[in-house]
């Protein structure tokens, strides 16, 4: 077999019939990271003419020693299964990778390492590919371990609905009943969503400052955004949905729930009266005492949401969600909220979105993406692991990182001033 170069129509169309394949193997997502200083490369193996294997390369020098680091960005596409054929193709992007002076090769496959149930716990007799991960180590690539929290590149650890061959009536009947009572509220608020257009973007980026300062995180720049969108966008590949609450919507709707039971209370009391319906006293002084304090809920509803108009606006911005169309799945990256009007949960609303839009395109996956392996109470994490699990689905757990090494020397030295840079800028924060 021969290993070469491959210009960006042969990695592409090879890539597409691949069953991994995710939007980190795109030229889209090559030019994206282009703009941040990498470098991109597409290697294959070809048999005949026939590409066996392949993978997209993003480069970065190292400052100061003038050598690069090398990151395949979710691994190779390849059958790892098959170790000779992982053998061969890891002799020769070694080769490749000495050429271009590259310390090492940072892998982190988009493979399953053992199937997991809603619960994160393992499946009796499910899918498994512990090979995979056996192979990549006797190849000599260094495995990170596996790792519980969110301290690789891209989450180890995600939480994912299938929806291929499925109905929203299918995802629905195995959602949590709040989960479905929280969508159907948000539908009778007027809660609606809607897809940005370039020009909106400064409006996703508010609502991911308002995130970032709520959750204590540093927000990327407006430009990053803007340069995603500029990458991926016209592809098909990114879309970013907003979800914005209509007042007048809102009050209309709530007080024809008023005025509906209101009507059910005058009609049951009638008949009450009348005895032409007999009823159990206590059960008749119950309901209409439960439909009464409904009631006056719902006029509570009505004046808050006047002082929230006033105060907003009349058709506000909730919150948002940036998706990843590619693939086998629609996957949420980055998403947020507003503080001062959480009471709405648009997550909810806006994540329903992408897994219809999943259904309706007949994506496989609905991706939630990183969660943590740490499903124990006492897990600060856990309540992003409980929430997107109250949608359904199953958690997945992946094979992790692994770094092919080309230079031990440089390798050391470039880990030891990595993490001496890291203890320093912690350091200055404290």
């Amino acid at each position: 077999m021969k290993f070469s170069e491959l210009n960006e129509k042969e990695f592409e169309e090879f890539a597409k019939q691949n069953e991994e394949i995710t939007f980190h193997q795109t030229k889209e997502w090559a030019a994206l990271k282009k703009g941040n200083g990498w470098e991109a490369y597409y290697v294959g193996l070809k048999e005949k003419n026939k590409i066996k294997a392949a993978a997209l390369i993003l480069a970065k020098e190292v400052p100061i020693v003038k050598k690069k680091m090398f990151y395949s960005p979710r691994g190779f596409l390849i059958d790892y299964q098959d170790k000779k054929l992982l053998k061969e193709f890891t002799e020769e992007i070694k080769k490749f990778a000495k050429e271009k002076k590259a310390i090492f090769i940072k892998i982190d496959p988009y493979v399953m390492y053992q199937e997991r149930d809603i619960n994160g716990d393992i499946v009796k007799d499910g899918k498994e590919n512990k090979a995979v991960v056996q192979n990549l180590k006797d190849l000599g690539y260094k495995h990170f371990g596996f790792n519980t929290m969110q301290d690789t590149l891209q989450p180890r650890w995600m939480h994912t609905i299938t929806t291929e061959n499925k109905t929203i009536e299918d995802i629905m009947k195995n959602m949590d009943p709040k989960t479905r009572q929280i969508l159907r509220k948000n539908e009778r608020l007027g809660v609606k969503t809607r897809e940005i257009k370039r020009e909106e973007i400064p409006i996703f980026k508010e609502i991911m400052q308002h995130t970032g300062e709520r959750r204590e995180f540093i927000d990327r720049p407006l430009s990053y955004y803007e340069h995603m969108w500029d990458s991926l966008h016209d592809a098909g590949i990114l879309k970013i949905l907003i979800a914005e609450v209509d007042f007048e919507e809102e009050n209309k709707n709530t007080k024809k729930e008023i005025k509906k039971l209101e009507t059910e209370i005058k009609e049951r009391k009638k008949q009450f009266e009348s005895n032409e319906k007999p009823m159990n006293e206590k059960k008749y002084e119950k309901k209409q005492e439960a439909d009464q304090k409904e009631i006056e809920r719902l006029k509570q509803n009505i004046k808050k949401a006047q002082e929230q108009e006033e105060k907003y606006g009349q058709k506000p911005v909730l919150g948002g969600i940036l998706f990843l169309i590619y693939g086998n799945e629609v996957l949420s990256l980055y998403g947020g909220s507003k503080k001062e009007l959480m009471n709405f949960q648009s997550a909810y609303t806006l994540h329903f979105e992408g897994i219809k839009y999943a259904i309706e395109h007949h994506y496989k996956l609905y991706n939630f993406y990183g969660i943590t392996g740490d499903f124990s109470e006492s897990n600060p994490l856990l309540g992003l692991y409980l929430f997107k699990k109250s949608f359904g689905g199953q958690v997945v757990e992946l094979i992790g990182e692994f770094d092919l090494i080309i230079s031990p020397f440089w390798y050391h030295m470039y880990h030891f001033s990595y993490n001496l840079y890291h203890k320093l800028k912690n350091m200055k924060k404290k």
